[in-house]
């Protein structure tokens, strides 16, 4: 029996702030475009395309997810952005050379009117993006005057407020879809309550408060939700908890299950599954866009190389099996390679053993295109973000781990990747929210 919705109506214009307006936002914006025009298809997009179970026995049917919880339309949607580049949406689409011209050209006017707004941005956390030797610099640095952390966040609160009215939008979501910020610990005596990072911003502490954690802050100050699309801490602290959780809003994070990482929570569960040993998994990439440029730096890959590094030691269970997976040597490693731009490669080595202990080995090399795996992950989530604000679900989204290489959760908990787990955690969750019996068991 079918419950009453739970979920407000998606009335109105929903505003989605980027920060970052690069490869990855700009070839959403690009095909959220199109795709509103019926030039494209959303493919990858399971807000969108997906089909799914609800009921059981005579009640099963199977139903497109925006038959089963109220999806804001895309053409209610208003994109926005911050960055240090001048570059326009169509400016930058181009630069990046993620799509071909044609697929750009339709949408020019719509994309030439989303100019971006000055960034909050430390060199220190970027350095790379300022080294000539990695590509176009800036010129100027489109960003706002160095100030203390707390003047930045209220510098975005501002343009949050403008754009909004601006745009006439009911609703607004905040998306980082910018770079991987240099490695940070959390510092419990600054990240653990929204008392002492308060105090902090306004100390003007630069060590522990990187510029992501501004955005966040500023997006929960204004009543949005915050989405993380990079390995950064940012959201994952206590602080940002407490924060979400007084302004009954949704986090999001942290960084896109696009191409590698979705391949090994898809692999290491069968492994599991077939109860194989795993001896060590060797993975490495290449890529020349600007991610590759920032991670470059030997302190932002750590931030990478962490989220990376985390679904095959949660989803191989040492405790569970340790004559299969004791003693597991795990390398990741991320290349610059600017030739490639946005088409990166990557290869894993994978030495396994069976029956006897006999070893096997698996290798794989996925070619693929980083922004174009990317785009829907970040259209999904930046809908679901709005679903879960209308229904007024605060805090950590567990729910959608599912495009997530490192998933958010408080402290006590465990995370989920396997990625199978993790697709029945969001069907059982929409069908929850859409009034049906989130009815499959996750063991």
């Amino acid at each position: 029996m079918k419950k009453d919705i739970q979920v407000k109506p998606a009335e109105g214009k929903l505003g989605v702030l980027c920060i970052g307006l690069g490869g990855v936002a700009s070839t959403l914006i690009v095909g959220t475009l199109m795709a509103r025009k019926g030039l494209a298809k959303p493919i990858g997009a399971f807000s969108q395309i997906g089909k799914m179970r609800v009921g059981r026995g005579a009640e099963k049917q199977y139903l497109n997810v925006g038959d089963i919880i109220p999806m804001t339309n895309l053409n209610d949607v208003v994109f926005g952005a911050w960055d240090i580049f001048t570059d326009n949406a169509y400016e930058s689409a181009l630069y990046c050379q993620v799509l071909k011209r044609e697929d750009i050209e339709p949408v020019r006017e719509e994309l030439e009117a989303i100019k971006p707004m000055k960034a909050c941005y430390d060199p220190f956390y970027a350095d790379n993006l300022l080294n000539p030797e990695f590509g176009r610099v800036p010129d100027p640095v489109w960003a706002k005057p160095e100030d203390t952390r707390w003047n930045w966040a209220q510098a975005l609160r501002e343009d949050i407020r403008n754009f909004k009215q601006e745009n006439s939008c009911d609703r607004v979501i905040v998306f980082w879809i910018a770079s991987t910020e240099y490695y940070i610990p959390r510092n419990d005596a600054v990240h653990g309550s929204l008392a002492t990072f308060e105090a902090a911003m306004k100390a003007d502490d630069k060590m522990n408060l990187p510029p992501s954690m501004i955005y966040a802050y500023a997006a929960m100050m204004e009543g949005c939700p915050f989405i993380m699309g990079a390995p950064n801490l940012c959201v994952d602290i206590p602080a940002m908890f407490e924060l979400a959780q007084k302004n009954n809003l949704p986090i999001i994070g942290k960084d896109f299950k696009s191409g590698q990482t979705m391949m090994k929570s898809a692999l290491a569960p069968t492994f599991k599954t077939r109860l194989l040993g795993v001896e060590g998994w060797f993975s490495t990439n290449i890529l020349g866009n600007r991610d590759g440029q920032v991670t470059d730096n030997p302190m932002n890959f750590e931030t990478k190389r962490i989220s990376k590094s985390s679904p095959v030691e949660w989803i191989l269970e040492e405790e569970e099996y340790p004559e299969l997976y004791s003693n597991i040597y795990h390398k990741v490693k991320i290349n610059y390679y600017p030739t490639r731009k946005d088409d990166k490669e990557s290869w894993d080595n994978i030495d396994i053993f069976g029956w006897m202990n006999y070893p096997m080995q698996i290798k794989v090399n996925f070619l693929c295109k980083d922004s174009i795996l990317a785009a829907p992950i970040c259209l999904d989530l930046m809908l679901f973000a709005d679903v879960a604000l209308r229904a007024g679900m605060s805090g950590v989204q567990h729910w959608l781990s599912f495009y997530v290489k490192k998933p958010m959760t408080y402290d006590d908990e465990r995370p989920v990747h396997d990625l199978f787990q993790q697709f029945a955690m969001l069907k059982n969750k929409i069908r929850e929210l859409g009034g049906y019996e989130p009815d499959q068991e996750l063991d």
